[in-house]
């Protein structure tokens, strides 16, 4: 089945330097997409996933943006309206788990990073982009396998932060359909990014792995599957409020 349905569409992906969201960004670029590539401070990675994106055959934006903050979310969004006029499929990638933290020492400033990035950021850039997207677009929000099984030690705020995200998606779905935007969700398992590189030790990567049937650890290449199904009109017009697992096997709901 051809996928020329989403070449020229305007991809506004948060978070999209490294890890998943630049792995989606190359592949959307390659699909003959125009890709808004968003970070926060990783601006040389940013760059080179945009020059990937254009090396491709897509047309790539970079955009610099705080999204713990709402005005942020709302300038991200406004310049990719300058420079595109629309947007038809916003990622909502962005999101950290900051820190493990037990919550005998969680404190007011790590909870609103992550609540900001993991939340805040969600729901304000689709805010924002709503408006300026036509019958037809959609919206696919990043939840994790910690929303289903509570993550590992020192994770219950960002487990209860993706599972705000996962609920979200579900009442989104419903209040966004008469407008016929689609709202969905791919929530990845123990994935090989910068994210585990900084929060998890060696010791505690194997022991996931352990867990996994596949018996090792995902790839951000192997979750952009899930990404594109859920842009494409021709794969997935009949989908809405779903949650795509992609974890080995690792749970299965």
């Amino acid at each position: 089945m051809s996928m020329d349905d989403l070449r020229g569409k305007v991809v506004l992906i948060t978070g999209a330097s490294t890890g998943i969201g630049a792995a989606c960004a190359k592949a959307f670029g390659a699909l003959g997409c125009k890709v808004v590539v968003h970070y926060n401070s990783s601006m040389a990675a940013a760059m080179e996933v945009a020059a990937a994106v254009e090396k491709a055959g897509g047309e790539a934006l970079v955009v610099q943006g705080d999204l713990r903050r709402s005005s942020e979310c709302e300038r991200v969004v406004t310049e990719t309206a300058t420079r595109f006029q629309r947007i038809d499929l916003l990622i909502n990638n962005a999101g950290a788990l900051v820190k493990r933290v037990p919550i005998t020492d969680l404190s007011d400033e790590i909870f609103d990073d992550i609540v900001g990035l993991n939340v805040r950021s969600m729901l304000m850039c689709t805010k924002y982009a709503v408006p300026l997207m036509a019958r037809g677009s959609g919206i696919i929000n990043l939840t994790s396998i910690a929303a289903r099984n509570g993550g590992g030690p020192g994770a219950s705020l960002y487990a209860g932060s993706k599972g705000f995200v996962s609920t979200a998606t579900k009442s989104l779905a419903k209040e966004l359909i008469g407008r016929q935007i689609r709202v969905n969700a791919v929530a990845p398992g123990v994935i090989t990014t910068p994210f585990h590189e900084k929060f998890s030790t060696p010791e505690q990567l194997e022991a996931m792995r352990l867990t996994i049937p596949m018996g090792r650890l995902g790839t951000a290449d192997e979750c952009v599957g899930a990404f594109i199904y859920l842009a494409s009109e021709k794969l997935s017009s009949y989908v809405t409020g779903q949650i795509i697992e992609v974890n080995g096997g690792q749970y299965m709901p």
